[in-house]
């Protein structure tokens, strides 16, 4: 969603009509995941997409139908007849999407309010009825308990309490996908399919250091999706105008600067200085913190140098363990640039649980975690 965000708030504004399709499950290998969309508005014009392309042109006169009134549905894309050219994924898998249309002036507002919300990097989720016992496109719009009211229905007070609490549990662990319950809510019952998507606030990338590889390494965090932030004690080096893409720019000591901000189990850290009265009392902080990823920049022998600096700091070896250092993935990088698609590559890597093997190398799923 987050792709097309400012379009679909300009149709919004504008009173455009549009039909938007979301994939809302995937079964075995596909290009996209649950909650990639593609939207087709009155004209006939074409945002985002669902599945790189394999069947944007069928699902373009689905959406157009149900932008017609033919009302929402869900429709399944499979394996591909090569011979026959037939509609599918030439992957392999299997998607299903959801289509539904945002025709009126209400569905819009409706809209337009989840958009905000998500626009601002405001914790939100958004629950749709599939199948079953329950109107197909019945929405909810679920909040933290404590950022505010629950908004639509799914047709019934049972079914609504059970999914906005499943879908704030979702929500707490960043997590997208479709759940099942009885009629009026009941667990562990089939007859009303439900897709949760959630949308969590972008994760952040910490990148200390205000060097040319730190330029590189936040315009990749950015494009990545990351909420990127540059630290350097510097004042000449940590400015604006040397990192234009990162979403703020602070001048601080690195440690202190990071024991006083947020960290959570999403956060990727780079550290880029590659001096020791930075980077130790940095890293000993760092190691406190439930950052999924600790990158720090150097040479092997600075790295050794710098674990006996760490272990007389009294940092033990389980924790000297999660360093990723030298920071990035062996891809005889020599530029800045390609030294920050080296450290993207390795934070992906610990991301997924990837070999940071070449795929045609490998044999068996290419996407494990489905």
């Amino acid at each position: 969603m987050r792709d097309i965000l400012p379009d679909l708030r300009a149709r919004c504004a504008d009173g455009v009509p549009f039909a938007l399709a979301t994939v809302v499950a995937v079964h075995g290998s596909a290009p996209r995941d649950p909650g990639a969309v593609m939207a087709v508005d009155a004209a006939g014009t074409v945002l985002g997409s669902v599945s790189g392309g394999c069947v944007e042109g069928d699902l373009y006169e689905v959406a157009r139908e149900v932008l017609a009134g033919s009302g929402p549905r869900v429709v399944s894309y499979g394996i591909s007849d090569d011979e026959a050219f037939g509609v599918g994924l030439t992957c392999g898998g299997t998607i299903e999407v959801l289509v539904r249309a945002y025709a009126s002036e209400g569905e819009r507002a409706e809209l337009a309010a989840l958009l905000d919300l998500i626009a601002a990097d405001r914790p939100v989720a958004e629950a749709t009825v599939l199948s079953g016992e329950a109107e197909t496109g019945a929405r909810i719009v679920v909040r933290p308990a404590d950022a505010g009211p629950t908004t639509g229905t799914l047709g019934n007070e049972g079914l609504d309490a059970a999914v906005t609490d499943d879908a704030r549990g979702l929500l707490a662990q960043g997590l997208t996908g479709i759940q099942r319950y009885g009629a009026h809510g009941q667990r562990r019952m089939q007859e009303v399919a439900v897709f949760v998507r959630t949308y969590a606030p972008p994760p952040r990338m910490l990148v200390f250091g205000a060097i040319d590889h730190a330029a590189a390494t936040a315009r990749i965090g950015s494009f990545l999706g990351y909420r990127v932030t540059v630290c350097d004690a510097r004042p000449a080096f940590a400015t604006r105008e040397r990192f234009p893409t990162a979403d703020e720019v602070v001048r601080a000591w690195p440690h202190t600067y990071l024991e006083s901000t947020e960290v959570d189990a999403r956060t990727v850290i780079c550290v880029l200085t590659h001096d020791p009265r930075f980077d130790v009392p940095l890293l000993v902080a760092a190691l406190r913190t439930p950052a999924a990823y600790i990158g720090v920049m150097g040479s092997r022998r600075t790295h050794h140098d710098r674990l006996a600096r760490l272990r007389a700091a009294g940092v033990d070896e389980a924790h000297l363990a999660r360093l990723a250092s030298p920071v990035g993935l062996d891809l005889g990088a020599r530029t800045p640039e390609e030294t920050a698609v080296s450290i993207a590559a390795e934070i992906i890597q610990h991301r997924w649980g990837g070999t940071g093997r070449p795929l045609g190398d490998l044999t068996g799923a290419i996407h494990r975690d489905r």
